[in-house]
């Protein structure tokens, strides 16, 4: 019995005391900054419970010994820090995160060296702008062997070495971006078997001759001179899934690790496709990697870039910005996984179907892009596209091809109508966007289109359109017809168009519709049929908006800009219908009403609208009433004079 209760009373105390203890863990200052306060030297009146500690924007110049034994995390950023004590962090035994940015630690980094090593136990340092050399980092990285995460961005190193990062093995991420480094040793970075996360963007490195970190996951190569990117081929399984070699001089595809887990490749802003042929590049590229990679041992006829593209599960791949006059069909198409193509400000103006025939064979291959959802092809000056390139878009959905020079085809055998006053001008290389069963958005924003036909979309199924900044082209009747139930969202801004020349028809699914800057007055009768939620009708003739109508789309309408208008004020009730809805109004502020030939703003109008129109009866101004005052007023006077004039004249006579 009194075991039980011994060892019952045991039990409650300890239950105790870790409640205790927890609370006052809890309870206890965790977190205390001193951000921005002008401090010249560390706060001596510090708790010593605190686990974080904001020192950062101040002016310390030098750190002394800091008594804070629970203290996880330290702060000193943006400071003038020039010389750490020696002792100054030994007592941190459970320092993790140590911030010492923005510094002047190239001072003295001998003495401050010395003064960072026992801490042991750091996880996360951080040494950006510092101005410190080859020789100051590899003093500072000494005894870091637990060591995770490492920053040493805009220093001024110009080489790593492979002895550098040899006393922190354990690294998991490395950001070395904005330095001067031209050079890196082999087996600088091979050792460090947990390394997922390498930045070196913003330096000098001219070259990547044979990659072999195999279990990074994220390389950011942006912003140096890269010529180009090999990888000799092995049986090794890579870790890679994202890999930025954006802002170089690459005139060629990387070739990757054969096996590789890549999914986001950035390669915009280069100056691949710079030579005449796709054939040309991949001879080239090929040529390369066997004298980079096989020493000139030209027995190897390889194609060894399109071994490795074949195997990757590739979904991004960004190649805007580049010199491509021609479309790279055989190599894009091996990547049977992509999604996403941005292919946007090259040089392509006709997307012809120049794929190699299979042997003897009369025809041509028909490849897919079997996965591919988005392509973008805006700015490249695109006139035609292959009928054969449509087909081989089994999947896509998205398609923009903003400021080019492609004009939409009529169905097959449909005739031009007479009716339109705007002749086109037909192109004999146009787009039949119908035949793309899957296309649910197109942006064909600044084309200049000259016509768009009866049909013209038929077959297609979209949601979204943009046909913005056409300025001189023709919408003929029914040219919406065959996407009117399925059309979401409908851009038709800036074409220069009238009432007369906008014929759209009930479409029951529109949410989204944008006719600004055009040359307006009535808004479409059509729109009773649409559930619009957002309207855009700025920079347009109108002076009034139809009452009925705006009752009506206030069930569903949730936002109208209508700035740049005439509206007339006294001629409102459709704005008091949307005052005192739920309807939001963005541009109200930039918006004016007129009241004969001066503007009020529509806000101010509002708050006192009787005011302004008390006045204002059946097109009678305040100009023309008071012309009219002024003429009653002086003929009042007149007949006055009049009257007391002949007054005197019979006063006179009767004398």
């Amino acid at each position: 019995m009194v075991r039980h209760m011994f060892a019952y009373f045991l039990l409650l105390w300890s239950l105790g005391h870790e409640l205790y203890t927890t609370g006052k863990r809890d309870n206890g200052t965790k977190e205390q900054s001193w951000r921005n306060q002008n401090l010249d030297s560390v706060p001596l009146d510090l708790d010593v419970r605190l686990r974080r500690l904001d020192l950062s924007n101040n002016v310390i110049r030098r750190l002394h010994n800091l008594d804070l034994p629970y203290l996880e995390q330290l702060d000193l950023s943006s400071n003038q820090l020039e010389l750490i004590s020696e002792g100054a962090i030994k007592d941190l035994a459970l320092l993790e995160k140590l911030n010492l940015s923005k510094n002047a630690l190239n001072n003295n980094f001998d003495r401050n060296s010395n003064g960072l090593q026992s801490t042991g136990g750091l996880k996360s340092l951080d040494l950006s702008l510092n101005n410190l050399g080859d020789e100051a980092v590899k003093l500072y990285l000494r005894n870091k062997s637990s060591l995770e995460q490492l920053k040493l961005s805009g220093n001024s190193l110009t080489r790593l070495t492979r002895y550098l990062f040899k006393e922190s093995e354990g690294l998991r991420s490395i950001i070395i971006d904005d330095n001067l480094i031209s050079a890196i040793d082999r087996g600088t970075f091979e050792p460090l078997g947990k390394l997922e996360k390498l930045n070196l963007a913003k330096n000098n490195l001219a070259r990547i001759c044979d990659f072999k970190l195999q279990h990074v996951k994220d390389l950011n190569l942006s912003r140096n001179s890269i010529e180009f990117f090999v990888t000799a081929e092995d049986n090794r399984m890579y870790s890679l899934e994202i890999l930025d070699l954006s802002h170089n001089k690459l005139l060629y595809f990387p070739i990757v690790p054969k096996f590789n887990q890549l999914k986001y490749l950035y390669l915009h802003h280069n100056i691949v496709g710079s030579l005449t042929s796709e054939a040309s590049m991949i001879s080239e590229v090929n040529s390369l990697y066997n004298e980079v990679v096989r020493k000139g041992d030209v027995r190897i006829r390889k194609n060894n870039l399109h071994s490795t593209w074949r195997l990757m599960p590739l979904i991004y791949i960004d190649l805007s910005y580049n010199h491509f006059t021609s479309f790279p069909l055989e190599t894009l198409s091996l990547l049977t996984s992509l999604e996403e193509l941005d292919f946007s400000f090259n040089c392509v103006q006709n997307l012809t179907w120049n794929v190699r025939r299979d042997g003897a064979s009369e025809y041509d291959r028909q490849l897919h892009f079997r996965s591919l959802k988005y392509l973008n092809m805006q700015s490249n000056g695109l006139v035609s596209v292959s009928p054969l390139f449509l087909k081989a878009l089994t999947k896509v959905e998205t398609i923009n091809l903003q400021d080019n020079a492609v004009q939409p085809c009529a169905p097959e055998g449909q005739v031009y109508s007479s009716l339109s006053a705007r002749q086109p001008n037909f192109n004999s290389s146009c787009v039949a966007f119908g035949k793309l069963k899957t296309l649910k958005h197109l942006s064909l924003e600044d084309n200049n289109i000259k016509s768009l036909q009866a049909n013209a979309f038929q077959g297609g199924s979209l949601v979204s359109l943009n046909l913005a900044r056409n300025s001189h082209m023709t919408m003929q009747v029914d040219s919406l017809e065959d996407i009117k139930e399925t059309l979401q969202t409908l851009t038709i801004s800036e074409l220069n168009v009238t009432n007369s020349e906008l014929v759209l028809p009930c479409m029951p699914s529109l949410m989204h519709l944008n006719i600004s800057n055009n040359n307006l007055n009535v808004l479409p009768q059509s729109l009773y049929c649409s559930p619009l939620r957002e309207l855009n009708i700025r920079n347009n003739a109108f002076e009034s908006l139809n009452y009925s109508l705006i009752e009506a789309l206030s069930e569903h309408l949730g936002v109208i800009n209508f700035s740049g208008n005439y509206f007339t004020c006294c001629d409102s009730n459709w704005l008091s219908a949307l005052n005192n809805s739920r309807i939001e109004m963005p541009d109200i502020t930039h918006t004016e009403c007129f009241t004969g030939d001066s503007g009020i703003s529509i806000e101010e109008y509002l708050k006192s609208s009787s005011l302004y129109c008390s006045l204002h009866v059946k097109g009678i101004h305040y100009g023309q009433i008071f012309t009219v005052i002024l003429f009653v007023a002086v003929l009042i006077i007149v007949v006055i004079m009049f009257t007391r004039k002949m007054c005197c004249l019979k006063k006179s006579l009767i004398v």
